[in-house]
């Protein structure tokens, strides 16, 4: 394929949201599949090039375990690789022949989402919805706006998702019969998060899981397509009631890696009393101890009389008033690129940011007193260590009256006041520990620390927080240190 042509495909696949899946994955996929009826129906929404079906009609040729027929229905939109799809779906009909097994195939180049939901919605009248027996997808990864057709499609059938692999396995699991299966690989990001909750909910309601497996690197499973965001590949069936147990296993994501498995009661990875239904998947056994750590504590943000807020200051809205260098009339605006070993070094020369903003009528809404605040990035990359990275402001480095805080930051603050300093440098020790970096990655599957997770962790009690922040001379602690005098003082509070 020549540049210009894989830069063409590269567009087209992410206006489509379109990552095709590997032959690898694929064969792990159709393992997880329990048995199945003599003749199955089986649905595979946004086929690509046919991957997913080619990979479950071979299973099913190799386990000779009863299955008669089947008769898939796949749906493709993307009209440059219908040939593929055709003909794969010949080779699975010459494997299947072989096989003693009936093969039929419907491929469709339409639009599932709206297709569908038309049916389910009874748009289109005298037609009845196909059931399915087993379902195998990779579906689109896409935001959709508030606005757009897909949303107003999926809005028709109850389904409320900003995110077109959410609605795709919502509709599908519609169209599952009862102990119908699903697997599918998507990006980890439902299991948390407040934009997913309804998605979780639905999920969780409809479907029974059985298994999650997880990739130990962030872009393995899709290496080719440079896909940042963590994948996971679930097993569910269609039913109202969540098993006693279900399998976690994790892989690096390699061709030929080993697979680990453990298996753990369905309590430990949806919490029944949680309203959020956060999905928690400890995919190493260090996850398991560090929950055991955080369970262990009792105190919420509030109890301890603090706060978390998203920086106030978008700067593309307040453009007029920015500016590259401090000035008269203006005030520190502190962006994530201020960290630097623990605090805020401001301002940042020759930086790509600007370090001041006007304190004017426009910016004062926008502004906070100056005092201690804790800090966190919102978004890291994934090359950091850790994915809760934490920064004190320190007042008596950076002399001003007030403050911006940037939208790309939280802060932690006191009723819109700064923190007593003690317990801010114990808030800092403890976010930056490792035991709360992995807790925090057990549910939380990209990069994005949004203030309502923060809000959600359980924190050491007042007295504990300051403790460490007494014993803490330094903010520039080796992770070692951090973690030995977090540890020492999470063993005392016990």
């Amino acid at each position: 394929m020549s540049n210009a042509t894989l830069s063409e495909a590269r567009k087209r696949q992410g206006e489509l949201g379109q990552f095709l899946t590997p032959a690898p994955v694929a064969d792990f996929m159709a393992s997880l599949f329990g048995p199945l009826p003599e003749v199955v129906r089986l649905l595979d929404a946004g086929a690509g090039a046919g991957a997913l079906t080619a990979a479950f009609v071979s299973r099913l040729c190799r386990r000779n375990d009863g299955v008669r027929a089947i008769e898939a229905t796949l749906f493709e939109l993307d009209p440059f690789i219908q040939d593929a799809l055709s003909k794969t779906m010949q080779d699975c009909g010459q494997r299947c022949a072989e096989a003693g097994i009936r093969f039929t195939c419907t491929i469709h180049a339409t639009d599932f989402i709206h297709e569908m939901s038309a049916l389910l919605a009874g748009d289109l009248f005298a037609t009845t919805p196909p059931a399915f027996d087993a379902a195998i997808t990779n579906p689109p990864y896409r935001k959709i706006s508030i606005d757009s057709a897909e949303r107003r499609a999926l809005r028709s059938v109850g389904i409320k998702t900003s995110n077109l692999y959410t609605g795709f396995i919502a509709l599908i699991q519609k169209l599952l019969v009862p102990a119908g299966q699903i697997v599918g690989i998507t990006p980890r990001s439902f299991c948390n998060g407040p934009y997913f909750r309804p998605f979780r909910k639905d999920f969780l309601s409809n479907l029974e899981l059985r298994r999650l497996h997880v990739f130990e690197s962030r872009n393995a499973a899709f290496r080719d397509d440079s896909v940042l965001q963590e994948n996971i590949i679930f097993h569910a069936v269609k039913g109202r009631n969540q098993p006693r147990e279900l399998v976690i296993s994790s892989s690096s994501g390699e061709h030929g890696d080993v697979i680990t498995e453990s298996v753990l009661a369905f309590a430990e990875v949806v919490h029944p009393h949680d309203a959020e239904k956060f999905i928690h998947i400890p995919s190493a056994p260090w996850h398991a101890a560090a929950k055991e750590t955080m369970d262990g504590l009792r105190s919420s943000l509030a109890s301890l009389g603090v706060t978390v807020s998203t920086g106030r200051v978008v700067d593309f809205r307040l453009k007029n008033s920015l500016r590259q260098e401090p000035q008269k009339g203006t005030v520190p605006l502190v962006y994530p690129c201020h960290f630097d070993a623990g605090t805020v070094h401001w301002p940042k020369p020759q930086s790509r940011k600007p370090n001041a903003i006007l304190d004017n009528d426009e910016t004062r809404p926008w502004l906070v007193p100056s005092g201690v605040y804790l800090l966190t990035k919102r978004f890291t990359s994934k090359e950091e260590r850790r994915r809760l990275v934490a920064c004190l402001f320190d007042p008596n480095n950076v002399q001003a009256e007030w403050l911006a805080f940037e939208n790309h930051l939280n802060y932690f603050h006191a009723n819109g006041h700064g923190l007593d300093r003690n317990l801010a440098v114990g808030l800092f020790a403890f976010l930056n520990s490792t035991v709360v970096d992995q807790y925090f990655r057990r549910f939380s599957g990209h990069t994005q620390v949004n203030a309502g997770d923060l809000r959600k962790l359980a924190y050491p009690d007042r007295d504990t927080l300051q403790a460490i922040g007494i014993e803490m001379k330094s903010l520039d602690l080796p992770q070692e240190e951090i973690d030995e005098l977090v540890t020492k003082h999470l063993h005392a509070y016990k």
